[in-house]
């Protein structure tokens, strides 16, 4: 426990007091995120506040996780060195996509081959329980390639990324010191403490973005907690800490960002257009349209986070298949109101 503490305080202080220093040589440098027709900011902002959420969180994570408990953890460290040069890279001097992606491809690679992030069972949803090795290797892949870039393409207004990481990296962390997984639950206080000091800056008027570094690697974290999570949890039925319908409890967690990655796909697609060409479609873009600030968008998209996760937790008993239809039905009605004044407001104008 006091680690875990520990980890948190250590990543929070690490950070807090590394952030004034990169937004300075940022300004010094001329390393701004500059606006354009797709950005919902005005002024050019430093967008490194990754490399300061890195900084904290890998130095507590090596710091207080005790020996005995590294396990996996140093091929976790590797795959977070990955994913922090490649953003960094991007946050100041922009790459291809393809570069951006192989480098995720390594990164989930070694996750799942050597420290073993690896999902090996559908729990019952669909009607499908254990996977073939093949088809394990590769939704795993996906999915954690998929939630990487779900929290690169909600980082569009103030807060909402780390708000979003700061609560799966809670609510999992949590769990995972229940069930003493202490290496696990650093990772996550780590994240925990690094987010908070963060968003002490990026809250408006912000101060710095934490660009694809921080948005990379929040999603990879989360990511790693998700996967671990499905695969603790089944082992744990008839303990206090087993989790019915773990699966969609761990998809309520970050809903959001999920959610708007698989809508906007779809919505692209739908127009003709690429997946993978971006737009002004995000959720988030519809509610500045109405007129919102940016922190009252996140706060509305994090209130509905918390809804999703309320609702799937006290309905945990229920059945996989049918508990997955009421969320996608509640998340499309919400998405069809938004759209609704959304369109309606646009006629006035």
């Amino acid at each position: 426990m006091y680690n875990i503490i520990l980890a948190f305080i250590t990543a929070f202080l690490l950070t807090f007091r590394v952030i004034p220093a990169i937004v300075y040589i940022a300004k010094k440098k001329k390393l701004y995120d500059k606006p354009n027709h797709r950005k919902s900011h005005f002024e050019e902002i430093p967008r490194l506040g990754g490399i300061g959420i890195f900084a904290g969180l890998l130095f507590s994570i090596i710091l207080w996780t005790p020996f005995d408990s590294l396990g996996d953890l140093q091929y976790i460290l590797s795959a977070f060195i990955i994913i922090f040069l490649i953003g960094a890279k991007d946050d100041i001097d922009p790459i291809i996509p393809i570069k951006k992606f192989s480098a995720q491809l390594l990164a989930s690679l070694i996750l799942i081959f050597k420290a073993n992030v690896i999902i090996t069972d559908f729990h019952g949803i669909l009607g499908i329980n254990e996977l073939p090795m093949f088809w394990s290797i590769l939704f795993s892949l996906f999915v954690i390639i998929a939630i990487i870039n779900a929290f690169n393409l909600i980082d569009g207004v103030n807060g909402l990324a780390g708000s979003v990481g700061l609560l799966s990296t809670f609510i999992l962390g949590f769990w995972f010191y229940k069930i003493d997984r202490i290496e696990l639950a650093i990772v996550a206080f780590s994240t925990v403490g690094s987010i908070i000091a963060f968003l002490k800056y990026n809250f408006s008027p912000a101060r710095i973005f934490m660009g694809d570094t921080g948005s990379m690697l929040l999603g990879i974290i989360s990511a790693i907690l998700v996967i671990k999570f499905l695969e603790i949890n089944i082992t744990l039925i008839n303990t206090p800490y087993y989790i019915s319908s773990g699966t969609i409890f761990v998809i309520s967690i970050i809903i959001i960002p999920i959610f708007d990655t698989v809508r906007i796909m779809f919505l692209r697609i739908l127009k003709g257009g690429s997946p993978f060409h971006p737009d002004k479609n995000h959720l988030h873009h519809l509610l500045l349209d109405l007129g919102l600030s940016h922190m009252k968008v996140t706060m509305i998209l994090m209130s509905v986070n918390i809804l999703f996760i309320l609702i799937v937790y006290f309905f945990r008993n229920m059945n996989n298949n049918l508990l997955m239809i009421i969320i996608i039905g509640l998340l499309l009605i919400l998405t069809g109101i938004l759209n609704f004044i959304h369109k309606r407001k646009a006629v006035k104008k």
